[in-house]
């Protein structure tokens, strides 16, 4: 699918609603569910072309949720994840602009896999992630690996709980910290999608079409966020993660084989 032919068809805008709502919604306790809107607008609309739809939705959430918690930590603790963090992302850019959609659904199907088995790793093996060197060598693939992982298919979120894990952040620092952070890097990604980065590779992922269509997922977004917090209330927090978990290596696999 070309981006400048987008299908605005309500049924698949509306399914793209319930992929913004989710996104919303993994903003207020539930990060996993940020993964479920990448699925549903790759499929929607092309594994290549879902990652420019997906960042200015992203950035409207960022831009909600930094005053929320920019009391906590400062904006000196990110500048060390910063530099292997544009590598990452340099890296990210020479890889998408030379592939296709039949190449971009597995790359993306295993980045998703692979922050599923983050997730799940950060959860059942907490003290082993601990024990990891806190050391240069860790910073820089940490920071490589979020720069790539985003850049491909907004997906860093586990790989940054990994490095906040390793640094043993208080819960506060974590939040803080990601924020800030991801504030600064889709921000960064924004003209690079847009345009590409010359002598690197040209993308022009985001555009008008795909900017409109973004306008119609604000909704989404908000309602998301809003109703959010209240979803954690009526849904037990275990059994919604093992259903998640569930959806998104069916989801994975299904990219990855497809």
């Amino acid at each position: 699918m070309i981006l400048g032919a987008i299908d605005f068809e309500p049924a698949h805008v509306g399914i793209a609603l319930l992929g913004a709502f989710s996104l919303g919604v993994s903003k207020t306790g539930f990060p996993g569910m940020a993964i479920v809107n990448v699925l549903i607008i790759a499929e929607l609309f092309g594994a290549r072309e879902s990652v420019g739809i997906i960042l200015p939705l992203l950035i409207v959430c960022d831009l909600i949720v930094y005053p929320m918690f920019r009391k906590f930590a400062s904006w000196r603790q990110i500048w060390p994840l910063m530099p292997p963090t544009l590598i990452g992302l340099v890296g990210g850019v020479w890889l998408l602009s030379r592939i296709g959609n039949d190449t971009a659904r597995p790359i993306i199907g295993g980045i998703i896999l692979a922050m599923v088995t983050l997730q799940l790793v950060r959860e059942y093996r907490r003290s082993f992630l601990e024990h990891l060197p806190d050391s240069k060598p860790f910073l820089w693939v940490s920071g490589g690996g979020i720069g790539v992982s985003t850049m491909l298919a907004n997906a860093a979120g586990p790989v940054y709980s990994v490095y906040a894990l390793v640094h043993k952040m208080k819960k506060e620092d974590f939040l803080g910290i990601g924020a800030r952070f991801f504030l600064l890097v889709n921000l960064i990604k924004f003209p690079i999608l847009a345009f590409g980065i010359p002598g690197v590779g040209k993308l022009a992922l985001i555009n008008a079409q795909s900017l409109k269509l973004d306008l119609l997922l604000l909704p989404g977004i908000v309602g998301g966020i809003l109703l959010g917090r209240k979803l954690i209330a009526i849904v037990p927090q275990r059994v919604f993660e093992w259903l998640l978990y569930a959806f998104s290596l069916v989801a994975g696999l299904r990219m990855v084989l497809s």
